[in-house]
């Protein structure tokens, strides 16, 4: 990542490719985006919580995750400190990227006033390939 900001887990790109495949790679470290509808949680509402797939760091308890037919899976809100955000100005326009707080790793971006009924009125646009479920057991 060209980012000059520092995060509580760093690795070098070569570090990042040995504990990632390359997907997982260009989409965490190089801020890429998976197709739409092709992702493991797009259709998954499974309890648990949803972790940061490069550190493991909890991003999204499965309570905030909604269906919002975008083709990606959709949350309303991170859990308390594990997302931060960031202006993304690379296709020409202002968006809110968000990235995990542990480690820097690019998760998707926000979307705000889309009229969904949540309770943040927002909606977490996150790549299923960011992320990874801890089931919870029962």
């Amino acid at each position: 990542m060209a980012d000059t900001e520092s995060f509580p887990v760093e690795k070098t790109d070569t570090e990042w490719k040995a504990v990632l495949n390359r997907e997982q790679f260009r989409i965490l470290r190089q801020k890429g985006t998976e197709a739409p509808y092709s992702g493991e949680y797009d259709k998954t509402f499974t309890e648990g919580t949803y972790n940061c797939a490069a550190c493991n760091f909890p991003l999204y308890k499965s309570t905030t995750k909604f269906k919002s037919g975008c083709g990606w899976p959709a949350f309303y809100e991170g859990i308390e400190g594990a997302i931060k955000r960031n202006v993304d100005s690379s296709f020409g326009m202002d968006r809110t990227e968000i990235v995990c707080a542990n480690c820097g790793g690019h998760l998707g971006h926000v979307f705000k006033g889309e009229g969904y009924k949540t309770p943040t009125d927002e909606r977490h646009c996150v790549n299923s390939v960011s992320l990874k479920l801890k089931e919870e057991k029962k």
